[in-house]
C-alpha cells in the first residue's frame, strides 16, 4: 500500500509542474548577435540576360590531354546595359562558384562536340580564375534544341561584336586621317614669311654711296 505521505508530495509536485507551464512572465530574451541585412551583389545588375540554360561545362586539361568536368549549373550570355558588351558567364548550381567567365568576341568559333549532338566545343580567354588564361570548353545540354540554341546565338553575337569592331576601326582610322591632315595644315600657316626689300630702301641705300 502507498504511503499517503509520498502521493501527497507526487501530488504537489505535478501541481508546481502545472503552474510553471502555464505561467508567462513576460520576460524577452535579446539575441546575443544582431544580424544585418546585407545587400548581395552578383555584379549582373547592368546586364539584360540574353540567354539562360541548364547545362554541364568541362574544360580540356592540356598536361593530363583529357576533359575534366568545371560544373553543372545555368550558363547565361549577358549584355552590357552600356557598352553593349556580350559575356558568357556559368556557376555552379549548388555553390554558386564561377566556372566560365568570358567576353563573346568576333574570333569565338562555336563547333558541334564529335559524337554529340548535344554538345559544343570553343577556345576563349577566361577569367572565371582570376587571371585571363585561354581555355578550351565542352558544354553538354540536356537538349538538342538547346544546344543548338545556344550554338546560333553565341555565333550570331560573334558576328555582330565583329561587324562593331569593323566600324570602330574604321572611324579610328577616319579620325587618325583628320586629325593628320590638320596638323600638316597648321603646319603651313606657321611657316615664316621673307620680308623683300622695298624700292624706295634701294634707292636710298644707293643716294647715300652718292
Amino acid at each position: 500500500m502507498a504511503d499517503p505521505a509520498e502521493h501527497r508530495v507526487a501530488a504537489e509536485e505535478e501541481e508546481a509542474t502545472a503552474a510553471g507551464e502555464e505561467e508567462d512572465t513576460g520576460a524577452q530574451i535579446a539575441p546575443i548577435v544582431k544580424l544585418e541585412e546585407v545587400a548581395i551583389t552578383t555584379g549582373e545588375e547592368d546586364e539584360e540576360i540574353l540567354l539562360d540554360m541548364k547545362a554541364k561545362l568541362y574544360r580540356f586539361d592540356k598536361d593530363g590531354s583529357q576533359w575534366k568536368e568545371r560544373g553543372t549549373g545555368a550558363v547565361k550570355l549577358l549584355k552590357h546595359k552600356e557598352t553593349a558588351k556580350v559575356r558568357l558567364v556559368m556557376r555552379q548550381a549548388k555553390t554558386l562558384k564561377i566556372c566560365a567567365n568570358h567576353l563573346v568576341v568576333a574570333s569565338i568559333k562555336m563547333q558541334e562536340h564529335a559524337g554529340s549532338d548535344k554538345s559544343c566545343v570553343w577556345h576563349a580567354l577566361d577569367f572565371a580564375d582570376g587571371e585571363l588564361k585561354e581555355e578550351m570548353f565542352a558544354i553538354r545540354f540536356g537538349s538538342v534544341e538547346n544546344c543548338k540554341k545556344f550554338k546560333d546565338l553565341v555565333d550570331q553575337i560573334a558576328e555582330e561584336q565583329g561587324k562593331t569592331e569593323e566600324k570602330e576601326s574604321e572611324e579610328a582610322s577616319s579620325a587618325a586621317e583628320l586629325v593628320e591632315k590638320l596638323t600638316v595644315t597648321e603646319e603651313k600657316k606657321e611657316e615664316p614669311v621673307e620680308k623683300e626689300e622695298t624700292p624706295a630702301a634701294v634707292d636710298d641705300t644707293k643716294d647715300a654711296k652718292e
